[in-house]
């Protein structure tokens, strides 16, 4: 998986994925939480968050190694906002809105509104996952060099790929080797059990995006048993391997690029970039051609074609965002590049003040984490230099699928093997022309699930709800009157 943003932008919600486990292997697993205390969560007031907005926060101590529930303790960040109508409250519902990577502490307050027909009657609840942020988040470089990293990987040359990964790995081994082996998605499913002990819920309801739906896929492996509501939107497909993710991940942006440049040229005069898609195509090449040879200055930053490219991707996780793509490009073809670094910046967590959130960083840890694929950089940027002709502006995120050749932590497999069997219904719900989780990858997701529906929506972006009301009906229904929707509904 390519480094992105979770992004939500009210419509769209921006993720990974990974086969099926007996009922006497998901039995040994629920053992992994039984020693472990019941947390009681102490909410209080949220940093830098006024009373008023109704949001509180909490931290959950869990064990940092789950075969050791005595031993060293990690935090855990929450959030909550209690649900509006109180008198017909349900219950608690959790989140995790994707990266892997992604502070669900920082997007739950920044998105709360989109999800205000469910909190009526839920608590709505995030968290920053094991590794994340405010939750012992993995840090590697430091900002400055980030914004230099980030501005040459990833390469289609072997030998700076190896040396820009390998530095990268080395500084996260010395920053936060302690928690790299202790991060993967198993260990965060474990903490959203202890979470829901903690909120005293008897089930477990979820809502997750993106690698979210990974995560909740997980729990219910685990714990089937304690699945309440559960809807993963934009769905991953565990069975896919690093170097074959990559690939349909590049080509799934490249089709969004298409469909956006149709949008832009579908009238001869409306279009900045051309009058006809192959027009528009040749100037967006042309531009990155020349930042390539001559990368641009914005104040004290450098524009190179890598962060141009970043910027483009992340435009198109969403349709609502293509305008805003149109204006930094046409503002770069006229020596304004600042359109593009603020998507890239977008993109990659970096904060105004120039710091970074951990999302660069507990990314690459989290996918790493979770499988022993490990496709060497020279295998990564080959398979990137053949998509160049298909896909030339996407193709090098391929070449990130190495980094795990060279991390200092070992992965495991158990996350990649889903069977939820036992559980109550699951919604998957998928998005014909999203780019970041293709489609395929939803029904996978749920026929490995073994409990899922699946919901379809004809439509760009990547996340479905608040992009649909047939589909916000069918979701805001399910979770609040629990009326599993028609399997293979399609919106």
């Amino acid at each position: 998986m390519s480094r992105r943003l979770w992004r939500v932008t009210l419509a769209a919600i921006v993720g990974f994925g990974p086969l099926g486990l007996s009922a006497a292997a998901c039995g040994s697993r629920e053992v992994a939480t039984a020693g472990v205390p019941r947390e009681t969560i102490a909410w209080g007031p949220c940093e830098g968050v006024s009373a008023s907005t109704g949001f509180q926060c909490a931290t959950m101590n869990v064990p940092l190694d789950y075969s050791k529930p005595e031993g060293r303790k990690i935090g855990i960040a929450l959030i909550r906002r209690k649900a509006s109508d109180t008198a017909h409250r349900i219950g608690s519902l959790v989140f995790n809105f994707g990266g892997p990577g992604g502070s669900g502490v920082s997007t739950l307050l920044n998105a709360a509104s989109a999800f205000a027909v469910l909190g009526r009657s839920y608590d709505l609840v995030s968290f920053d996952p094991r590794g994340v942020d405010r939750s012992s988040g993995v840090r590697c470089l430091d900002d400055r060099r980030m914004d230099q990293w980030l501005a040459e990987e990833p390469s289609l040359d072997v030998e700076k790929e190896s040396a820009l990964d390998i530095e990268f790995a080395n500084a996260c081994q010395r920053r936060s080797g302690w928690i790299l082996p202790y991060i993967g998605t198993v260990n965060a499913a474990r903490d959203m059990e202890s979470l829901r002990a903690a909120l005293g819920e008897s089930k477990f309801n979820y809502f997750g995006f993106s690698y979210g739906t990974h995560l909740g896929a997980v729990y219910a492996t685990l714990y089937p048993q304690k699945v309440g509501r559960m809807v993963l939107d934009s769905a991953l497909d565990p069975s896919v391997g690093m170097l074959d993710m990559s690939k349909t991940q590049a080509l799934g942006f490249q089709r969004a690029w298409e469909d956006y440049l149709a949008d832009c040229t579908k009238t001869k005069t409306s279009c900045p970039l051309g009058s006809d898609t192959a027009t528009a195509k040749n100037a967006v090449l042309t531009l990155l051609n020349d930042l390539q040879a001559h990368p641009a200055k914005v104040g004290n930053r450098e524009v190179t074609s890598t962060v141009a490219r970043t910027g483009i991707t992340q435009a198109l996780y969403s349709k609502l965002t293509w305008p805003l793509l149109t204006d930094a490009l046409s503002d770069a073809r006229k020596g304004d590049e600042s359109g593009l670094l603020a998507l890239a910046d977008q993109y990659a967590g970096r904060q105004p003040n120039g710091t970074y959130t951990t999302l660069q960083s507990s990314l690459p840890a989290i996918l790493c984490a979770d499988t022993t694929d490990r496709p060497t950089v020279a295998q990564a940027v080959g398979l990137a230099n053949q998509l160049v002709p298909t896909t030339p502006i996407f193709a090098a995120t391929a070449a990130s699928a190495g980094m795990c050749s060279v991390w200092h932590a070992p992965g495991e497999n158990t996350n990649r093997h889903i069977d939820a069997s036992g559980s109550q219904p699951i919604v998957v719900v998928g998005v014909t022309h999203d780019p970041a989780t293709p489609y395929q990858w939803a029904p996978s997701l749920a026929r490995q699930l073994r409990t899922a529906v699946l919901l379809t929506l004809n439509g760009e972006g990547h996340g479905a709800y608040g992009q649909s009301p047939c589909i916000d009906t069918a979701v805001n229904s399910y979770f609040t009157e629990g009326r599993v929707p028609a399997n293979g509904l399609t919106c």
